[in-house]
């Protein structure tokens, strides 16, 4: 087992910027992969972001790249969601999971992943 814990959401004036961070215990934490996803009101569950075990590598969500980064440290067993030029679109609860490296699943995919966190409510105002 894997539990997962978000915190950093809030409230935000659009343009503005928020870090997320969600701490991960239970497992050798550089065996998974790590993803953020969001879902707002009435929307289907959107992918944020992903990145690998090593950290090497990351993949980020249409919407997001460019504003949004994602990161990892593996010596404090958490990983990092850094939200910049916050948008009101990107007002949403915000959810980190855990993918086994061993998994093989399509890492936009949220069926793919392993463990879930309860989410972080991020609230951008225009």
């Amino acid at each position: 087992q894997v539990q997962l814990v978000e915190s950093g959401g809030g409230l935000v004036q659009a343009g503005g910027s928020l870090r997320l961070s969600c701490a991960a215990s239970g497992r050798t934490f550089s065996n998974y992969n790590m993803g953020w996803f969001r879902q707002a009101p009435g929307k289907e569950r959107e992918f944020v972001a992903h990145i690998t075990g090593s950290g090497a590598t990351t993949y980020y969500g249409d919407s997001v790249k460019g504003r949004f980064i994602i990161s990892r440290d593996n010596a404090k067993n958490t990983v990092y969601l850094q939200m910049n030029s916050l948008k009101p679109e990107d007002t949403a609860v915000y959810y980190c999971a855990a993918q086994s490296i061993y998994n093989y699943g399509t890492y936009y995919v949220g069926g793919s992943y392993n463990y879930w966190g309860q989410g972080t409510q991020v609230t951008v105002s225009s």
